[in-house]
């Protein structure tokens, strides 16, 4: 190898090729000086390698604390919808359902608002409250939705069946159905703008959708 041909890039390889080269002259681990670009100043090799593990072990840190806040999140989710499903099971009377998701979900997941339609009905549902108010166009965007809306309140409809609607800045609309077909909605709103977003993962509301479904099932006609 000539001086013409000594680059980088041959060191380099030359050094992967030659693992006992440091071996055989330790000391220039001591003697070689690298610019640190966390100081600034000249390190050694080794002060250089220590820095750059310190780096690694930090970003490591950094992803496990973040793994684990996750963790607990989904953890808290789950405990909450435990306690709604139990909620669910418990009520005995047909009629009482619609209330039971709505109120569970304010309850168990500190939703500041919650509601639902219902149609396709049987007779004796009718005229209860939470098959009022439900417009055919209603019917179609609940059947066009194949995954949970989450974002800003675009002034729908169905937001119109919350108590306080006029408060209401993001919102999630979840198509409730059984045998594929929609037969309902149910509608969270918040105050906040950021609370309900296009970017929150839908999983969880995706079992709530379908969960919710199966329970107010009896109701159809």
């Amino acid at each position: 190898m000539t001086t013409a041909t000594l680059d980088s890039t041959a060191i380099a390889q030359f050094l992967v090729d030659h693992p006992q080269f440091f071996v055989e002259h330790a000391a220039l681990l001591g003697e070689v000086k690298l610019s640190s670009p966390l100081t600034g100043r000249a390190v050694s090799l080794q002060e250089r390698q220590m820095e750059v593990m310190r780096d690694k072990y930090r970003a490591l840190e950094l992803r496990m604390s973040e793994l684990v806040r996750h963790a607990e999140e989904n953890a808290a989710i789950a405990n909450r919808f435990h306690g709604w499903t139990q909620q669910l099971l418990r009520t005995r009377v047909p009629a009482e359902l619609p209330s039971a998701v709505a109120d569970g979900l304010v309850e168990h997941f500190i939703v500041p608002q919650a509601t639902l339609r219902l149609w396709k009905l049987a007779p004796e549902h009718a005229d209860a409250w939470y098959a009022r108010d439900v417009s055919e166009d209603v019917r179609l965007f609940a059947s066009s939705l194949r995954a949970p809306y989450c974002g800003p309140n675009k002034e729908f409809e169905a937001v119109g069946w919350l108590a306080d609607a006029g408060a209401v800045r993001s919102t999630v609309l979840l198509p409730l159905r059984a045998g594929g077909t929609a037969f309902g909605l149910l509608v969270l709103g918040s105050p906040e703008t950021e609370r309900f977003s296009a970017a929150m993962a839908t999983d969880f509301l995706v079992h709530i959708g379908e969960t919710a479904g199966t329970a107010l099932a009896p109701l159809l006609g």
